[in-house]
């Protein structure tokens, strides 16, 4: 997001931003999220795997980073790690999903080398044992050798390949997959690839087999699993991301300054400030640092100090980068709707049509909203990304902070352009 950004020399020292906002991009310190390590701790000490694993929440929270630090995790208790983003082309056949799976279990299986009885031609000759690696040709020859559909295809690769990570004393391997809300059944098509992953991690794994899933995804990703197969719902331990509490946010502030052992430093009053924009989302908490440090770095006094946090400034360009986009994929009628959830009290936690309908009778609208609007509605805006409706039938904002926003479009926010410290 935004031009490269060159280091800044300051008395002769590299002052380069060390704050990194972006899609998937390791920050320069993880805080806090001791709570979901712990959990994922737990998963790796099953014998026989009776709960996978689902990383969820809003999209800027951190999900792909944190699955990058679960990866050496595993790794140190001898579980193998396979696995990538899960794109929409992985989700248009059952065929592209199976080459997905055995394309990165390849990765993990192509150092393990077995031996095959190869017969000799000639009359009395012996069968020779011929070294072979379990790399990808290796695995599509099993699975286009096996007769069936791809479900048992897939499995008879699985079950082949277990017995040499038992003898490699592995633990198991676990396929971690980023987006993984992408994937999807089409029944117009007779395709079920989400399906076919479920049904597969249930069989091999009834089978004492560890094989262990690892998904995130944006908050529909359970309630689809479960729509697709009932039994998902007991088939996975679901860790869902919130923001970060005031202190781990003052942690991700100032540790990365320490790190780079700067002379100056954040006070504690720009830390509040910080913290009163961001409200802890990981990824608001690198875009502001990162504006705030470039203001920083060029307007540091003598005893390094930040000057001051361009507050309205900054919130207008995060508003322009992150909110404008999403804003205007949506119509007139639509933002009419979303100002009034947005004034609602739980606007930010969970929210129902029939609050919505009842808000509107303490206002004097010309146009109010009916039930069955509102419905129709949320649905269209759940298709968009703005709205996503959970297990138990309630609404919530797919993207964080968004009421904020919708009230700045409301008022004279920009008005302004004071300076907080």
């Amino acid at each position: 997001m935004g031009a490269l950004r060159k280091p800044i020399v300051i008395n002769e020292m590299i002052m380069e931003n060390p704050f990194k906002p972006g899609a998937g991009h390791q920050p320069p310190y993880l805080a806090g999220r001791q709570q979901e390590k712990e959990e994922f701790r737990k998963l790796l000490t099953q014998d026989t795997i009776l709960q996978n694993l689902i990383l969820t929440g809003l999209r800027g929270l951190g999900k792909t980073v944190l699955l990058e630090e679960f990866k050496p995790l595993a790794i140190q208790d001898g579980w193998l790690w396979a696995g990538t983003d899960l794109t929409e082309s992985t989700s248009v056949s059952e065929e592209n999903l199976a080459i997905r799976l055995l394309a990165d279990l390849s990765v993990v299986t192509s150092s393990i080398t077995i031996t095959f009885a190869h017969r000799k031609t000639g009359f009395g000759q012996n069968d020779e044992q011929v070294p072979a690696t379990l790399n990808f040709p290796a695995l599509k020859a099993i699975y286009d050798s096996t007769p069936g559909l791809v479900l048992d295809k897939l499995k008879s690769v699985l079950e082949f390949v277990w017995p040499q990570i038992e003898a490699s004393k592995r633990r198991g391997i676990i396929f971690a997959y980023d987006e993984a809300q992408n994937l999807m059944d089409h029944d117009a098509k007779e395709q079920y690839p989400l399906s076919l992953l479920l049904d597969l991690f249930q069989s091999l794994q009834r089978k004492n087999m560890r094989f262990m899933l690892a998904l995130t995804g944006l908050p529909t990703l359970l309630p689809k699993l479960v729509k697709a197969r009932t039994f998902a719902e007991r088939m996975f331990h679901q860790i869902f991301l919130g923001p970060l509490n005031q202190e781990d946010t003052r942690e991700a502030i100032i540790e990365p300054i320490k790190k780079r052992a700067c002379s100056v430093r954040f006070s504690e009053e720009s830390i509040a400030t910080i913290w009163s924009i961001t409200r802890g989302y990981p990824f608001f908490v690198q875009y502001v640092c990162r504006e705030v440090y470039d203001v920083w770095v060029q307007t540091v006094d003598g005893e390094g100090q930040v000057p001051g946090i361009p507050v309205i400034e900054i919130i207008r360009k995060l508003d322009t980068d992150f909110f404008a986009g999403r804003w205007a994929q949506v119509t007139d009628r639509q933002r009419e709707l979303l100002q009034i959830i947005a004034e609602l009290d739980n606007c930010e936690t969970e929210f129902t049509v029939q609050e919505i309908v009842a808000s509107q009778q303490n206002e004097s609208q010309d146009n109010p909203f009916s039930g069955s609007l509102v419905n129709q509605m949320l649905v269209k805006l759940t298709k968009n990304g703005i709205i996503y409706k959970n297990r138990h039938g309630k609404y919530s904002f797919a993207v964080p902070l968004l009421s904020e926003f919708i009230k700045r479009q409301q008022s004279h926010y920009y008005g302004t352009g004071d300076t907080a410290s």
